[in-house]
C-alpha cells in the first residue's frame, strides 16, 4: 500500500510541474517560448526533469519545439480550448442578450486566442430594424479592434472601456471592457455599431455587463 501512495504522489507532482510548464509559457512575455534551460530556472527543477516533461506534452502537442530550440504552446491547447467554449457561451449568453437588448447593438463576447481575439458568442438585438451582423468565430490581432485592445487593457489590469472605429472595418465603432477576475479567462464584453454612440452611455453598461459574467463564472 505505501508503494502505491508513493506512485500516486510521484504522478501529482509529475502532474503539478506539466501544468507548471503550460502557465509559464501562457504567459504574455514568453509569447516567444522558452529555452529547456529557462524553463527549469523558472520552476526550479532540473533539465532532465523539463526534458521529460516537454516530451510528454509535445506528444500531446500541447507544446511544441521550434526550429530555434524554444518551447511554446501548442495548437493541442486550441483543441482543449474548443471544448470549453460551448459551456462559456451558455454562460455568457444571458449577460449578452440584456445588453444587446437595453443599447439596440451587437454584443459579443470575445477571448484571447493565442496573440488573436477569438469571437465566440454574438447576439443581436431582437427589436431594432438595423443592426450589425458579427460573426461568432470572427478573428483579428489582439492590438486591432476594441474587443481585443480591452483584453490587453485587462492584462494590465485597466477595468475601462475601450473605443475604436473603423479598426478592423470600414465605418464600424467598437467599445468593450475586460472581462476582469474569472481565472484563466482572458476575454472582453463589447458593443459594435456603423453608426457613433454616446461612450459615456454605453461604456457603464459594459463593464457592468463584463462585470456580472465574471461574478457569475466566480460562483
Amino acid at each position: 500500500m505505501a508503494q502505491d501512495n508513493d506512485l500516486g504522489g510521484e504522478t501529482s507532482q509529475t502532474m503539478d510541474r506539466g501544468l507548471a510548464v503550460i502557465t509559464l509559457l501562457a504567459e504574455p512575455e514568453h509569447a516567444g517560448g522558452l529555452t529547456v534551460t529557462e524553463i527549469a530556472s523558472r520552476l526550479g527543477v532540473g533539465r532532465p526533469v523539463v526534458y521529460r516533461l516537454v516530451a510528454s506534452l509535445a506528444r500531446r502537442d500541447i507544446v511544441i519545439r521550434r526550429i530555434d530550440g524554444r518551447i511554446s504552446l501548442g495548437v493541442g491547447l486550441i483543441h482543449l480550448a474548443n471544448a470549453v467554449w460551448p459551456g462559456l457561451r451558455d454562460v455568457a449568453s444571458p449577460v449578452l442578450r440584456e445588453l444587446a437588448e437595453t443599447t439596440g447593438l451587437t454584443a459579443h463576447l470575445t477571448v484571447a486566442d493565442g496573440r488573436e481575439a477569438l469571437a465566440i458568442a454574438v447576439v443581436e438585438p431582437r427589436w431594432t430594424g438595423l443592426h450589425v451582423s458579427y460573426r461568432q468565430g470572427t478573428r483579428h490581432p489582439l492590438d486591432l479592434g476594441a474587443a481585443g485592445r480591452a483584453i490587453l487593457a485587462g492584462r494590465a489590469g485597466d477595468a475601462g472601456w475601450v473605443t475604436t472605429h473603423a479598426e478592423l472595418q470600414p465605418g464600424a465603432h467598437g467599445l468593450a471592457a475586460p472581462v476582469l477576475g474569472a481565472a484563466g479567462l482572458e476575454a472582453s464584453i463589447g458593443l459594435v455599431a456603423m453608426a457613433p454612440f454616446d461612450g459615456d452611455t454605453i461604456g457603464p453598461a459594459v463593464q457592468a455587463a463584463a462585470a456580472e459574467l465574471a461574478s457569475t463564472l466566480g460562483r
